[in-house]
Formats: C-alpha cells, structure tokens, sequence
C-alpha cells in the first residue's frame, strides 16, 4: 500500500517538496526542494491501506480522526498541493472508475424528498448559530461573495455580493418576493430595506428561522419568514431569489424545481438563481463533502441546470459566471475560522474543528485550482419582461456613495 501512496505521489506532486512518514518511520518523499515545506505522519498502516483505496474519502477522515498528521505547512498547503496536481493531469484508471460508480449512484444519494431534504439540512443549518459567527460576515451571508475590487473585505464584498442579486431581480417597491433557502436572513432584510419590496423567506433550518425571524421582528421591514419546503408554497410572487440552495435540491428533482418556480412566478416575473457550479461536465460529489459536511448536496454542471430550465418553459435571460470570487470567500472564512478555532474547539470538540479545517481548505483549493465556479442564473417566462441591455443591472449594482446605507437591518 505504501508503493501506491508513493505512485500517487509521484504522479501528483511537482512542488513544493512533501515527505511523508510512514506508519512503520520509513521516509518517502515526492516533488523538488533541498527541505520539505510540507511533512505528514500516517499513524497506522490501516489509515496507510484506506489512503491508497480511496484517498478523495480516507485522507479527510484521517485528518479528522487525527491519523495523518500535518507536521511543517498547514492543510492548504496539503490540498492546495494535491489539487493542483489533480487538475494538471487525467485521474487514475483506479480513480476513474470510482468516480463513475458514484455518479451512477448519485440519484440515490440526492434521494431528496422533503423528509430527506430538511435532515440534511439539519446535519450542516443546524449547527448552533454562534458557531457560524465566528467566520462569518456580521450579516451572516453563507454563500460567495463579489469582490469588487482587491483588498475589499468580506463585508464589503457580501455587501456587493447582495446589491447586485437585488439590481438582476429589477426590483420595485410593493413587489413580492419569494427568499428560497433565506439563511439567517440578511438578503431578504437588505432586499425590504433599499427597494421597499415584500418577502418572504422560506428555510427548512429550524436555527436559521429563529434568528431571522428575530431580526425580521426587530427590523419593522415587511419581512416574513417560515420553516417550509419550496415544493409547499403556493403563492404567486413577482420575485424569487434563491442563493446557495440549488445545491441542495438533488439530480433528480431539477425539473421539479423549475417547475415550482414557473409555477410560482408572476407572468411578468423575473428569478435570479445563484448557485455553485462545476466548469467540468457533470459527475459527483466528493465523497468526504457527501458523508460529512452536505449529504444529499451536489454541484451541477452548467449543462445539466439548463438543460431542466428548458423543459421547464423558462427563458435563461442572463447567466454571470463568478470566477474565483468564491476561493476569496473561502479564504477569509479559513483564517476567520483559524483565529477562533479553539471556541470551536469548545463548541464541539477537536475532531469537529479538524472536519472544518478540512472542509473549509479543501473547498477553497477546489475553487482557486479545480474548475468549481458560481453560476447566476436569471429567468423569465417572457422575452419582453426585462430591458433589452444590461445597464440596469450595473446602474443598480455600482456600490453607493454611502455602503453603511446598503447593510442589513440588524
């Protein structure tokens, strides 16, 4: 086993230089430089076995449970290393064949019924709300934000993120729009706020609804929230948004999606969907990101999104492609998480926090090196219902004199 982890190695790592510690102290050691910058123990020949069976699985496992040891560099560095090597080149015969068998079965695993989907959204929204705090922005947004320009923060950058979502939507006050999968409520709140629309935010997080429904409360906007699946609204809205769900909705129930939302949309309605996305054609979610951190979760190729709008009787009126902005996103939440790991650590346990690091560095290397991208979707159900160009958008979406003006309401 320790020659296919040395091959793997071999094949993966040009630089910077990795030693790896064997189980039994022998020494291996793959890529150029006169030091390694990055040095990993394997505790056990067990963990030494399942890394060469399955390493896209086994090697977060291991870190978790505290059998590979990061010894010199940090976690990214491991994964940066690792993917970047992965996107250089063709995947095993081995790897190949793995990936295959879990696409073919991926519709089990995304077997998303409404009973099914808010367990899963109770393994990963249901984490205590003070836990998500200690990364990110004050408002609390979950999903990738738009860097403007370099050295913004990440408020500045969720601020941009949510004034251009509300410019795509071609808001007007008194309109009604529909939030699905409305977090802790911050885009919904901004969107009452600055453009004096009404909306309803749906979320099947039982943490999420207490704190947004708090802030609605508190706010005086016209803001509503509920704890309900998309599938049992039956209200008409001349809006609907949906940021960082998609993800969650599951291969075989796309056409069922977009079928709810032509249903739901006013004739003259417009949808903005933002979701993550792959570059790559379709295939299947990374083992560890399925068990641990979003069963039932799956990233779409362009392909197949468009491909269930069409049948739908929806018209694609426009599609951004966010490249990167979600690798920056990623890389503030890992050094936000890093600087408070220990109240993590005192939240849950050390395993947790490990899961996290994890999680959080192998999600921003894939998206800095490995084709994952944001997909913006916008709909209509009319070829006439928006204008002709695009100079709304960036009229409403250039940031204002006055950014404090444009924050949620706490």
């Amino acid at each position: 086993m320790r020659a296919l982890i040395a091959k793997m190695l071999s094949r993966l790592v040009r630089e910077p230089r990795i030693d790896v510690v064997f189980a039994d102290g022998s020494l291996y050691s793959a890529g150029q430089g006169a030091v390694p910058a990055i040095k990993l123990r394997i505790a056990d020949r067990e963990t030494e076995f399942r890394l060469a069976l399955d390493p896209e699985l086994a090697l977060g496992e291991a870190v978790m449970d505290g059998r590979v040891i990061v010894e010199r560099g940090t976690i990214y560095q491991l994964l940066e290393t690792l993917v970047c090597g992965l996107s250089r080149q063709p995947p095993s015969a081995f790897a190949g064949t793995l990936t295959k068998l879990r696409t073919a079965v991926r519709r089990l695993k995304q077997h998303n019924t409404p009973g099914w989907a808010k367990r899963n959204v109770h393994h990963h929204y249901d984490l205590k709300s003070e836990f998500f705090q200690l990364f990110l922005d004050a408002d609390r947004q979950y999903s990738c934000a738009f860097f403007e320009h370099p050295g913004a923060t990440l408020e500045d950058a969720q601020a941009a993120k949510k004034r251009r979502i509300a410019a795509k939507l071609a808001l007007k006050p008194g309109q009604r729009v529909l939030d699905i999968g409305s977090g802790w409520g911050g885009l919904g709140l901004s969107i009452a706020k600055e453009t004096g629309a009404k909306v309803t935010g749906i979320t099947l997080s039982e943490e999420q609804l207490a704190a947004a429904s708090k802030r609605a409360e508190e706010s005086g906007l016209p803001v509503e929230f509920r704890l309900q699946d998309y599938r049992a609204v039956t209200e008409r809205f001349d809006r609907i948004v949906s940021v960082g769900m998609f993800e969650h909705v599951g291969v075989g129930y796309y056409r069922d999606y977009f079928r709810k939302i032509r249903e739901l949309l006013e004739d003259d309605g417009v949808a903005l969907i933002h979701t993550i996305g792959r570059s790559t054609p379709p295939g299947a979610t990374n083992p560890f990101i399925a068990k641990y951190i979003f069963p039932g979760g799956y990233i779409p190729a362009l392909s197949e999104v468009t491909a269930a709008v069409e049948k739908e009787g929806l018209i694609v009126t426009d599609v951004e492609v966010l490249r990167l902005h979600y690798a920056e996103t990623l890389k503030a939440w890992r050094e936000r998480f890093l600087a408070h790991r220990q109240e993590a650590v005192a939240m849950y346990d050390e395993r947790f926090a490990r899961m996290w690091e994890f999680y959080l560095a192998a999600s921003e290397a894939s998206f800095r090196h490995d084709g994952l991208v944001v997909f913006q979707l916008q709909l209509a159900k009319r070829l006439d219902t928006l204008p002709m160009t695009r100079d709304y958008m960036s009229d409403k979406g250039r940031a204002p004199a006055a950014p404090a003006a444009l924050q949620a309401a706490e």
